[in-house]
C-alpha cells in the first residue's frame, strides 16, 4: 500500500493526489494488478535520499554511543582512572541539553511547517505504549528528585554537577515524554536531514542514559554481593558512578540522604525501562522519515476482559506466589540465615512458573495452526522492531543459562540447589523459545474483527410487489408461485437469518477465548519474572557454583551483561503480549 500511495501522490508536486476519487481508485486497482517491480530496478531519488539520511544520522549515533561506552566502562571498571565521574556526568548533561533543544526546535519549527508531516503511521506509538512511557517517566521524575535531594545534602564535598545533572535530566524527561506522546506517529517529509540527525541524537542519548543506569545499578548490586564474607571487588573503582558509598569524610547535611539513596535504587528499573521505551519509539520515528503511507485509520481495537477468567486467575496466583517468594528471598538473603533453603524455594517457584508458561505458549502455537486469519505481509517498522527486540533481548537470558548449565555439568554437582538450578536454566531456554514463537506469530496475525462475516441483506416492500396493478404478475395460471416469487420469498427471510448469523459470530469463539486466556496468563507471569530481578534478586551470586568455576570477575561480567537484557525482555514481552491479547 505504501508504494501505491506514493504512485498516486506523484501526480501532484506537493505529494497530495490531485486526481478525482474515481480515477484514483482505478489507478490503485491497476497498481494492485500489475506485476511487482524487478529486484534489479534502480532505486528512486526519494529512496536514495532516505538512505543518505539514514547513513549520516547512523554514523552520528554510532560515534556518540562508542565514545560514551568507553567513558562509562572506563570510569566504572578500569584500575586506572580514565575520567572522573563528574566529567562523565558533564558529557551526559551536554547530550541532554542538545537533545532537549532539538526536540523543542522540532515541535516549534519543523512540525509546524506546511506539508512537513503529510502522513501518520497508525501502527507507531499505540496508546498502551505511550501510557507506559508516561508511567515510567513519572517514576523517573521522582528518581531525579531523590537524586537531587541526595546530592544537595553533600554539596560540601561533592561537585555541583551532581545536582545539575538530575535537574537537566528532569527537564529532558518532561520534554521527551510530551514530544513522543504528540509526534511519535509522524512521517516527516521536510527538513529530513536535521530530523534524522536529531532523532538519532535522541536515540543515542536514551541509550547512554540506559547504559549509565544499568552500570550504576549493576555495580551497586555487585558491591552488596562482594561485601559479604569471602567477597572481592578489587576490580571495581568505587562501585557506583553516582553514589560514592565507599568514600569517607563526606557527611550529608540533612537526615534524608539515606531515604533518598534507598528510593533512588528502587526506582532504577523504572528509569531503565523509560529509556528503552523512548529509544524504541524514537527508532520507529527515524525509520518513518520520508515514508509515504496510506493515511487511513486502522481498525479500532478495544480492550475487553469479558469471558477471560481462567488465565487471569492463574496468572494472578503466580504473581502473588512470586511476590511472596521475592519478599522471603530479600529478607533471608540479606540476613545471616543460610541461603540454601530460600534458593530451593526460589528455584522451585521458577520451575513451576516456567513449566506453566511453556505449556501455555505451546498450546497457543498449536491453536494458531487452526487459525484461519491472514498474515500481515506489509512492511511495518514497528512490527519489525518488536520482533528484533524480542529475539535480541532473549540472548541475555540464553547467555546466563548456558553458562550455568556448562558449570553445573562440568562440576557434576549433585546438590539439590545445583540440580534445581540446572532444571531452571534448561526451562528458561525452552520457555523463551516457545514464548517467542507464540508472540511473533500472534503479532503477524490480522485482528479477528478485521475480517467481518459477509452478510447479504435484501429488503422487499411486499405491499408494493403484490398490490401494484402495473407490476407483472408473479403467479402462473395455476395460482402457484413462480420461480421469481419463490426467489423473493427466500430473500425476504434472509434478513432474519443474517441477523442471527451475525449475532452468533459476535460471540467469542473457542480459539479467540483460548488465545486471550493464554495471552493474559503469560502477560502476568512475565510481570512477576520482571519484578524479581529488576528489584534486586540475584540468585546467580548466591549458589556460588558458577562463581567458583568461572571466577568472580568473569561471572560478574556475564551476569551484568546478560541480566539487563533479560529484564528488558520480560517487560517487552508484556507489551507484545498485551497487543496479542487485543488482536485476539
Amino acid at each position: 500500500m505504501e508504494g501505491n500511495q506514493s504512485n498516486v501522490a506523484a501526480a501532484s508536486p506537493n505529494g497530495v493526489s490531485s486526481v478525482p476519487a474515481g480515477q484514483e481508485l482505478a489507478m490503485q486497482t491497476l497498481s494492485y494488478s500489475s506485476q511487482p517491480p524487478s529486484p534489479n530496478t534502480p532505486s528512486t531519488p526519494h529512496q536514495q535520499s532516505r538512505n543518505s539520511i539514514r547513513l549520516l544520522s547512523g554514523i552520528l549515533a554510532v560515534n556518540i554511543l562508542l565514545l560514551g561506552s568507553a567513558l562509562v566502562c572506563g570510569a566504572a571498571f578500569s584500575k586506572v582512572k580514565v575520567l572522573s565521574d563528574e566529567e562523565i556526568h558533564i558529557y551526559l548533561t551536554i547530550l541532554l541539553i542538545l537533545t532537549t533543544a532539538w526536540m523543542i526546535f522540532y515541535m516549534v519549527h519543523t512540525a509546524s511547517r506546511t506539508q512537513a508531516v503529510l502522513y501518520k503511521d497508525s501502527h507507531a506509538g499505540p496508546i498502551w505504549l505511550r501510557g507506559g512511557l508516561v508511567l515510567f517517566g513519572v517514576a523517573s521524575l521522582i528518581m531525579d528528585v531523590f537524586k537531587t535531594g541526595y546530592s544537595t545534602g553533600k554539596l560540601n564535598c561533592e561537585s555541583p554537577v551532581k545536582v545539575t545533572f538530575p535537574l537537566v535530566q528532569l527537564v529532558f524527561v518532561v520534554v521527551q515524554t510530551y514530544f513522543l506522546w504528540v509526534h511519535s506517529k509522524d512521517c516527516v517529509q521536510k527538513q529530513s536531514n536535521i530530523t534524522g540527525c536529531g532523532l538519532m541524537l535522541t536515540l543515542a542519548t536514551n541509550l547512554m542514559l540506559w547504559m549509565s543506569a544499568v552500570t550504576d545499578e549493576s555495580l551497586h548490586q555487585t558491591r552488596e554481593e562482594a561485601s559479604k564474607p569471602n567477597g572481592s571487588f578489587d576490580h571495581l573503582r568505587d562501585g557506583s558512578m553516582f553514589f560514592k558509598a565507599g568514600r569517607s569524610g563526606c557527611e550529608c547535611t540533612h537526615g534524608a540522604c539515606e531515604i533518598f539513596e534507598k528510593g533512588f535504587y528502587y526506582l532504577y528499573p523504572f528509569n531503565i525501562e523509560y529509556s528503552l521505551f523512548a529509544s524504541a519509539m524514537t527508532y520507529v520515528m527515524w525509520k518513518n522519515i520520508g515514508r509515504e503511507i496510506d493515511d487511513c485509520s486502522p481498525h479500532k481495537i478495544s480492550f475487553r476482559t469479558k469471558g477471560v477468567v481462567f488465565g487471569v486467575i492463574v496468572g494472578l496466583l503466580v504473581v502473588i506466589a512470586g511476590l511472596g517468594v521475592f519478599v522471603v528471598y530479600e529478607v533471608e538473603v540479606t540476613g545471616d540465615a543460610s541461603t540454601e533453603r530460600v534458593l530451593i524455594m526460589y528455584y522451585t517457584f521458577c520451575i513451576v512458573g516456567l513449566s506453566l508458561m511453556s505449556l501455555a505458549s505451546l498450546a497457543g502455537s498449536v491453536i494458531y495452526r487452526f487459525d484461519k486469519r491472514t498474515v500481515v505481509s506489509t512492511k511495518n517498522p514497528t512490527r519489525s522492531l518488536d520482533v528484533a527486540l524480542l529475539l535480541g533481548a532473549a540472548l541475555g537470558q540464553f547467555l546466563i543459562s548456558y553458562f550455568s548449565i556448562v558449570a553445573i555439568v562440568a562440576e557434576k554437582a549433585t546438590r539439590t540447589v545445583s540440580m534445581l538450578n540446572l532444571t531452571c536454566s534448561c526451562l528458561i531456554i525452552l520457555q523463551l523459545c516457545l514464548q517467542n514463537l507464540f508472540i511473533i506469530e500472534g503479532l503477524h496475525k490480522q485482528p479477528y474483527h478485521a475480517e467481518p462475516p459477509v452478510v447479504s441483506v435484501v429488503f422487499i416492500n411486499e405491499g408494493t410487489s403484490r398490490s401494484n396493478p402495473y407490476s407483472p404478475s408473479l403467479k402462473n395460471d395455476n395460482d402457484e408461485p413462480s420461480p421469481v416469487e419463490n426467489s423473493l420469498e427466500r430473500s425476504s427471510h434472509s434478513h432474519d437469518f443474517s441477523s442471527t448469523t451475525h449475532s452468533s459470530s459476535s460471540r467469542m469463539s473457542w480459539k479467540r477465548r483460548a488465545l486471550k486466556e493464554i495471552s493474559g496468563f503469560l502477560l502476568l507471569c512475565n510481570v512477576i519474572f520482571w519484578i524479581i530481578p529488576a528489584f534486586g534478586a540475584r540468585p546467580q551470586f548466591e549458589n556460588g557454583l558458577e562463581e567458583w568455576v568461572y571466577g568472580f570477575s568473569m561471572w560478574v561480567a556475564i551476569v551484568n551483561i546478560g541480566l539487563p537484557f533479560g529484564i528488558f525482555y520480560r517487560m517487552h514481552s508484556v507489551a507484545s503480549l498485551f497487543e496479542v491479547y487485543l488482536t485476539s
